[in-house]
């Protein structure tokens, strides 16, 4: 039996909103199923547009559809989680330790793929798409995962922090520059982040290049001692004959005495 469930296609079972097993599953028009709670709180959003869309292939609906559970599906479900399936849905999607997680995701969190800084908020893959499709995220800033999205806003004003000051050397936001940064030398977060990449670039290059010299002179230091050498073997040969000479002459004037 296991065997032969474990051949099912498991996405067939799972929600597309929170990417977990369906529960109390509904399928609307478009022939796609999701969670009861998920699909009524994805449409509650379109309330004031008065069109209802699926949420995996955009098709419309005017007016909202009713509901009705899908008691076949949700015996088929069931069965699957009698069977203990339900941990074979893709643990790659779910956060992990050191991942950062979505954070509309309910239950067992699945992996943010991006973050938003206007919303302030970390998106898996479903609940991301969102800001792709809909008009009225069409402003906001995405940016890569982040565990640290304060760390990117600007702690006086709450706005992402999108431009580099020059003459502070730090990154404040637009509203920063009609204010204490008025007058400053400012240019895009991103045009910053280029200028602070090629200095630091330039001081590395820098510093190898010291590294380089110092070592060149140390090459040059041993190479000098070690000509050396053989001079000073040269000259403490001449030493000791000289010494032994002189201990020789010493004890024969004793030796006449």
């Amino acid at each position: 039996i296991a065997e032969a469930s474990s051949a099912l296609d498991l996405s067939e079972f799972s929600c597309a909103i929170c990417l977990d097993l369906l529960k109390d599953p509904v399928t609307i028009n478009s022939g796609h199923s999701y969670c009861m709670s998920c699909i009524k709180s994805c449409w509650d959003q379109e309330d004031h547009l008065g069109v209802y869309s699926c949420p995996q292939c955009r098709q419309t609906f005017i007016p909202r559809p009713v509901l009705g559970r899908n008691s076949m599906l949700a015996e088929v479900v069931e069965k699957l989680k009698v069977t203990g399936l339900q941990a074979a849905i893709p643990a790659a999607h779910y956060a992990g330790p050191g991942d950062v997680e979505c954070d509309v995701c309910t239950g067992r969190k699945h992996k943010a793929v991006k973050s938003c800084l206007v919303c302030l908020a970390s998106y898996c893959e479903t609940h991301l798409q969102p800001h792709y499709e809909s008009p009225a995220f069409k402003k906001h800033k995405l940016t890569d995962v982040t565990g640290r999205l304060q760390d990117k806003v600007c702690s006086h004003h709450d706005k992402p922090l999108e431009v580099y000051c020059r003459t502070d050397q730090q990154s404040i936001c637009y509203p920063c520059t009609m204010d204490e940064h008025k007058g400053h030398d400012t240019v895009s977060a991103a045009a910053g982040r280029t200028e602070i990449q090629k200095q630091m670039g330039e001081t590395q290059r820098e510093f190898q290049q010291r590294i380089q010299m110092r070592e060149k002179e140390l090459q040059e230091l041993r190479e000098a001692v070690g000509s050396f050498t053989p001079v000073l073997g040269w000259l403490s040969l001449d030493a000791f004959s000289e010494s032994a000479c002189i201990s020789t002459s010493l004890k024969n004037e004793h030796r006449r005495q």
